[in-house]
């Protein structure tokens, strides 16, 4: 379990092969409550190849000195990611 907000991320391992590759993450929100913004790849057996691009939003709550996930929203395409990008845009503009 990770103690600072840096230590998080997505990056799974099995057998030691990496299934989820973290490629980027910004922090939302830091505190008791922390927010998480990830951009990631999972690798597809199949083909020996990291598959295209995702996006996942995560809460964390820090609970005596380490940060564990609490809930988790998955952008399931780059078209989903655009459509929500517009509507914030649309919004607090």
């Amino acid at each position: 379990m990770a103690s600072t907000v840096d230590e998080i991320t997505i990056n799974y391992s099995e057998d030691g092969q990496l299934i989820v590759q973290e490629l980027d993450k910004v922090v939302l929100s830091k505190g008791a409550w922390t927010t998480i913004l990830f951009r990631y790849q999972d690798f597809n057996r199949a083909k020996q190849e990291f598959g295209p691009e995702k996006y996942t939003i995560r809460r964390y709550q820090k609970v005596d000195g380490t940060y564990r996930p609490k809930s988790k929203f998955n952008i399931s395409s780059k078209a989903q990611a655009e459509k929500i990008v517009e509507a914030l845009n649309g919004w607090i503009k």
